[in-house]
Order: structure tokens, then C-alpha cells, then sequence
């Protein structure tokens, strides 16, 4: 694959190029790939698209490696070189908010915000605002990553997963009434959606002590695909007062399945 983004930088295509050198990073990102010499010239930088190093920069994250360290920090410098110039040179918004994910990734937050800023410079859109917000998560304020997903929903009001991503910042911060209410609304516009269910069945049940909610978590919570999230969401709501002890014991094997 390596010596393939090679081969395709020297034919032109820059594109393909930067895209298989992703792949190539985000299964050994211990390697400094990036510092190879073609990477930084500047027939590649001025030639690639924001599109394709957009899509490059999500296949470094591919397989999960922890990036936030100075040793990695050090390794993907010639990729945030080319983020920087390719933004700059090409701000497309949606492509500069699938960016700024490595950088956050890798702890760089402050280019992580410059892209944002860069992308709305130019057209504000949904993925900046929740390009946004996840940086605020990650960095731990919540009051501002809850503000980042409220724009979010105001430019798309119809998307169930801002009010789901809304709901759990506000879970997060104890508040699992709003996170019930904002549940309800995603409902609205996804009414046989697992996530969203399972969700509002969690969130109820840590409000009220809903044994009848719980049941409904133990049933939807083995569709859900990411086992973190299920995991979170039958912590929350085992965490509820009054629920019957066998109940809870049952919710939480499937915790562990």
C-alpha cells in the first residue's frame, strides 16, 4: 500500500494517493508514514482535494489506535502540515469538520477549532457545529458541547441523531429529564429507531424508577451495536431508585454479554 501511494503520487494521482497512505496509517500509526518526502510537496498539496484528504484522515482513525500522545502528535505533523495547507487552499465545510477529527483525536484541539472556524468562514453547516461540539465532549465541557449541538439542530432540525447526541450530553450532566424530552422529539422524526428507544427507555427508568421501562431496556439494549453505548446506557439506568433487585441483576447480565 505504501509503495502503491507512491507509485500514484508520481502518475498525478494525488487523490488516491493520500487516501492509500491513510489506510496504510491507520493500521500501524506507530510508523511515521506521513514523513515521507511526497507527502509534503507541493505538487501534492496543491494538486490533492479536500475530499480525498478529508477521507484519508478517517482511515488513520480506522481501527481505533490511541493517537493522543506526544509521540503521535510528533508522527502526524506532516498531516496536520497538509490539513492546514489544503484547508486553506480548499475550504469545503463538510470536508474540513471530517478533518478536524484527527487532530482531535490526537489532542490537537486548537486545530481542531481552526478548522471549524475556517469551515463556517465559508458556509455554516450541520457536520461543523457537531464537529464542534465533539471536541467540547472530548475536551470535558459539556455546557459548551451541548451549545454546539443546539446549532447543530438549528441548521437540521430534522435529524434524529443530534437530538440522541443532544440527549447525552444532557444525561451526562445529570439532567435526564431534558435528555427524556429530547429523546421524544428525535422519536418524532425516527419512531422505530433502537438507539433513540433504548435510550429513552434508560432515561426514564434513571428518572423515575420505571420497572416497566427497564423491561424495555433489557429488551431493546442487545440491538444496540455499539456495546460501549449499551454498557452506558444500563449503567445509567440501573442507577434508578426502587427498581426491583432481580430486574436489575438481569440488566445488568446483559451488560456483560
Amino acid at each position: 500500500m505504501l509503495a502503491q501511494a507512491y507509485f500514484l503520487f508520481l502518475e498525478g494521482n494525488m487523490d488516491d494517493a493520500v487516501m492509500a497512505l491513510g489506510s496504510v496509517t491507520g493500521v500501524r500509526p506507530d510508523v511515521a508514514w506521513g514523513a515521507a518526502a511526497w507527502f509534503g510537496d507541493a505538487r501534492f498539496l496543491g494538486a490533492v482535494s479536500s475530499e480525498a484528504l478529508a477521507e484519508a484522515c478517517l482511515r488513520t482513525l480506522d481501527y481505533g489506535h490511541d493517537l493522543d500522545t506526544d509521540e503521535m502528535r510528533e508522527r502526524f505533523a506532516p498531516w496536520f502540515h497538509a490539513i492546514d495547507v489544503v484547508s486553506e487552499r480548499s475550504p469545503a465545510p463538510e470536508s474540513l469538520a471530517a478533518m478536524a477529527r484527527l487532530p482531535r483525536a490526537c489532542g490537537r484541539y486548537e486545530l481542531s477549532f481552526a478548522l471549524c472556524d475556517r469551515a463556517d468562514a465559508t458556509d455554516r453547516v450541520m457536520w461543523t457545529a457537531v464537529a464542534r461540539a465533539a471536541t467540547w465532549r472530548v475536551m470535558g465541557d459539556l455546557d459548551q458541547a451541548a451549545a454546539a449541538f443546539e446549532d447543530a439542530l438549528r441548521l437540521d432540525p430534522a435529524n434524529w441523531s443530534l437530538y440522541l447526541d443532544l440527549a447525552d450530553v444532557r444525561a451526562e450532566q445529570g439532567d435526564f429529564a431534558t435528555a427524556v424530552g429530547l429523546v421524544e422529539r428525535g422519536l418524532a422524526h425516527a419512531p422505530h429507531e433502537v438507539s433513540l428507544r433504548a435510550a429513552g427507555a434508560a432515561y426514564r427508568t434513571r428518572l423515575s424508577g420505571s420497572s416497566d421501562d427497564l423491561r424495555a431496556l433489557i429488551v431493546l439494549a442487545p440491538e444496540l451495536a455499539n456495546i460501549t453505548y449499551r454498557k452506558l446506557l444500563i449503567d445509567y439506568a440501573c442507577a434508578g431508585t426502587g427498581l426491583p433487585r432481580g430486574l436489575v441483576a438481569k440488566a445488568r447480565r446483559i451488560r456483560e454479554n
